[in-house]
């Protein structure tokens, strides 16, 4: 299927920009093709450049804050040309995806409320920025479709998904922005935590994996909150057994959760920078497994070694 994008002509210069994906399905680390065709209308138009730029709809650090349009990454397409009345360009591109752009396609399936879309930007003179807008669809990394589908197995239930317009303290990120996936907790591991977010920052070698426990409800002051990190490489993801792995994952950070509220001062909460800015071990080599699996031992029950922090 083909999506264009096609912007209103410009009374002032008449000039029009269609934009063209030839798949708008993609993953991080992928190159989205597609074409840029600009039109003159009846007098020529001095170009100064040609932008790609990837935008969707995220909500600032401060939660009380409305959401905004953010343009979080973007790349040259081609720099000032001259084009004639009447006459067309047509520039074709491979726009590269970063590892960590959010993902918007769960089970196979759009989420509404992340929406986004490559917009073209051709600027002109005088000052004046023509746009077209596609959108474009990014379904999950292999290691990340894993993850998503262990917790779904072990009975995690998709809360909503959401960007924040900011960085983590203590993760080195690329992107001004991050994604968080919200569950509500299984029955398994119901008790020592309510709610489950999950944070994905990937690069070309692998995954880090972010479980955030009981954010919203620390922000209520009903509880507190705890982070825990995990890293695993893309190599082999096929060949790993990706419950147990996840299972341990869980039973690792709900431990630290537990622990951190026996020895909690109810009046303070628990500072998210102490947590997110320890590094996380190394990474789980290609092929092993994290210990116990659902079926094991309760809550902090025994499991193999892991590589949280």
């Amino acid at each position: 299927m083909r999506y264009t994008g096609v912007s209103p002509e410009s009374g002032r210069t008449g000039l029009s920009v269609r934009t063209a994906l030839t798949n708008p399905s993609t993953r991080p680390g992928l190159r989205l093709p597609g074409r840029v065709t600009v039109i003159a209308g009846a007098r020529d138009v001095s170009v100064r450049h040609v932008r790609l730029g990837l935008v969707t709809t995220a909500e600032p650090d401060d939660p009380s804050a409305p959401r905004r349009l953010v343009q979080f990454h973007q790349a040259e397409l081609i720099g000032g040309f001259v084009l004639p009345a009447g006459r067309g360009r047509t520039i074709p591109f491979q726009f590269p995806m970063p590892w960590e752009t959010p993902v918007n396609i769960f089970g196979g399936a759009p989420l509404l409320s992340l929406r986004m879309g490559l917009r073209t930007e051709v600027a002109v003179e005088p000052e004046l920025d023509q746009g077209a807008m596609v959108p474009v669809f990014v379904h999950p990394l292999p290691t990340q479709a894993h993850v998503l589908a262990a917790l779904d197995t072990l009975g995690f239930t998709l809360r909503q998904a959401g960007l924040v317009d900011a960085q983590l303290p203590g993760v080195a990120q690329a992107l001004p922005l991050h994604q968080r996936v919200g569950f509500w907790a299984a029955p398994l591991y119901a008790g020592p935590i309510t709610e489950l977010e999950v944070v994905f920052v990937a690069n070309s070698a692998g995954l880090e994996v972010i479980l955030w426990m009981d954010r919203r409800l620390a922000l209520a002051g009903i509880t507190h909150q705890s982070i825990s990190r995990f890293r695993i490489w893309h190599a082999d993801a096929d060949r790993r057994d990706w419950v147990s792995t996840v299972d341990g994952w869980l039973r690792m950070a709900i431990n630290r959760h537990a622990a951190a509220a026996a020895h909690a001062d109810w009046s303070a909460q628990i500072k998210e920078s102490a947590h997110v800015s320890r590094p996380p071990d190394e990474p789980v080599p290609p092929g092993y497994g994290l210990g116990g699996t659902a079926g094991g031992a309760g809550i902090g029950g025994g499991g193999g070694g892991g590589d949280g922090t």
